[in-house]
């Protein structure tokens, strides 16, 4: 057996952050997490925001944990994280502010007013993005709509995967699929919205190179290599966006160049749902459906949805937590298995739950005001969050199969929410579609392919894939007791308007 190469993937989440260390020896991954951490937002005064420096202090604890046990075997590293938030520096190089969270409420209402001075329309045929009050672009015209100077100041412009990179080795660059979430690239041209961003009056010289994939950005600098051990050690960018390392993850053994028929159901704190297409699909129907058009790995599109996903039990967990009441996962997942299918519904993307907030009587509300059964204890309320996602998934894969113009025959779950064995099984049962769930570790798996691709380790993401397959196992869900589905979906339905 040949000597591992180690890459090193620094990913990100919505409540915690890693490092992990991959083994490649030429035929299988071997994945391990070397240090976590917590993650989320810190509340100063009205605004949210990213706690930047504790995360920058963690990553380097972690590289120096991973250099303590692999010194010499480390080839490179990457960093991923979610899209839309972002950092900015002024021309001297140093950090204007701390990051604003993007469930910060400095959004609320910006959609209706940006619509007014650019219509919907024209936003959508420029960037093929969906639209959530959050994107980069509502966050830039919140700051004007409360006369920040931010970027009256600024020089550059780093998403947050860019801006740990830029820590890490002093370059600047944008890396391509998260700038494709900021709601300012036009997947069309290939480049920077201009245009758009002149229309609201929003600074166009902030916006840098964008680069690809794969890009070797660097080696570690000086004063990070003498705090980790990692000296000589390459940067190289992988899929920065969460989901694109995710995308790359998925075990499908589809050739390359073959209709799609299978999508991908990127679970965790978000659901995001969605196919990998060759090019943008900016239609008026995809725009009725208000799905995405963000960049993907190898040249792909993500043609997506983003969805409310486990949040909304994160949330209840936490709220329960505060008052006293401890519960874990399986415990949860137990409670929920035992109430009936079904008996209560909501539309988990209602604007309503996307805040931090006391969303067990936020979801008790919702059931109160549309006539329901309200859910009162914890395995109806997360009952009532669990089948709801499992039929807004079923509902986002017709409308998928409408713009792909082709039927889904298989759901690839990957990411943490395959550890939940009843959404599992309620995602192929309210689909109708076998699932296939794993890995649960996608998005660093993703990342360490890319960086394995850019060392020569790998050809492509199709032989990533194989390998993913061949190193990780699966299960298998098939669909059942389809009557009772079909009747939850059709409240479900119209319950959304549909």
């Amino acid at each position: 057996m040949a000597a591992e190469r180690m890459f090193l993937a620094v990913d990100l989440g919505a409540s915690s952050g890693r490092v992990l260390a991959a083994g490649w020896n030429g035929q299988r991954w071997r994945l391990e997490e070397i240090y976590r951490f917590e993650n989320g937002g810190i509340a100063v005064g009205p605004r949210l925001y990213w706690n930047l420096l504790g995360l920058w202090e963690h990553v380097q604890t972690g590289l120096q944990a991973a250099q303590a046990r692999y010194a010499g075997a480390i080839h490179s590293v990457g960093v991923d994280t979610w899209g839309v938030d972002f950092g900015l520096l002024d021309g001297a190089g140093d950090l204007l502010s701390n990051p604003i969270h993007y469930r910060d409420h400095q959004t609320d209402g910006i959609m209706e007013e940006a619509f007014r001075r650019v219509p919907r329309e024209k936003i959508f045929a420029q960037t093929g993005l969906q639209f959530l009050p959050f994107n980069t672009l509502f966050q830039w015209l919140a700051l004007r709509r409360r006369q920040s100077r931010l970027l009256d100041n600024a020089q550059s412009f780093l998403m947050m995967p860019d801006l740990f990179h830029w820590l890490l080795t002093g370059e600047i660059a944008n890396e391509y699929t998260n700038a494709t979430t900021t709601q300012f690239y036009n997947p069309i041209s290939g480049g920077w919205a201009f245009e758009l961003l002149e229309a609201f009056q929003l600074p166009t010289h902030l916006l840098g190179r964008i680069v690809q994939p794969g890009f070797q950005l660097g080696q570690v600098r000086h004063d990070v290599a003498q705090r980790t051990g990692l000296q000589g050690v390459r940067v190289v960018v992988p899929g920065t966006h969460d989901t694109a390392s995710a995308v790359v993850a998925v075990p499908s053994a589809s050739a390359a160049g073959t209709p799609v028929d299978w999508c991908y159901l990127s679970s965790g704190t978000w659901s995001l749902m969605g196919a990998e297409v060759p090019r943008p699909v900016i239609t008026d129907q995809c725009a009725r459906y208000n799905f995405t058009n963000e960049g993907g790995v190898g040249g792909t599109v993500r043609l997506l949805k983003n969805i409310a996903g486990l949040w909304l039990v994160q949330e209840c967990r936490r709220i329960w937590r505060l008052s006293g009441q401890e519960y874990s996962w399986d415990q949860l997942v137990h409670e929920a298995s035992q109430a009936p299918l079904a008996r209560s519904l909501i539309n988990p993307d209602d604007p309503r739950f996307l805040a931090p907030g006391d969303m067990p009587s936020e979801i008790q509300n919702y059931c109160r005001q549309t006539g329901q059964p309200v859910p009162e204890t914890v395995g109806q309320i997360i009952r009532c969050a669990l089948d709801s996602l499992a039929l807004r998934y079923r509902m986002v894969l017709e409308w998928l199969e409408e713009l792909i113009g082709g039927p889904i025959r298989v759901i690839h779950v990957v990411g943490g929410g395959v550890q939940n064995r009843l959404l599992c099984q309620m995602t192929a049962d309210a689909c109708g579609r076998p699932v296939l769930a794993g890995p649960v570790e996608a998005t660093a798996l993703g990342n360490v392919v890319v960086q394995a691709i850019a060392a020569g380790d790998l050809a492509d993401v199709a032989q990533g894939r194989q390998a993913i397959r061949d190193s990780f196992p699966l299960d298998q869900y098939e669909p059942r007791s389809p009557d009772a589905w079909q009747e939850a979906y059709e409240r479900f339905a119209a319950l959304c308007g549909g």
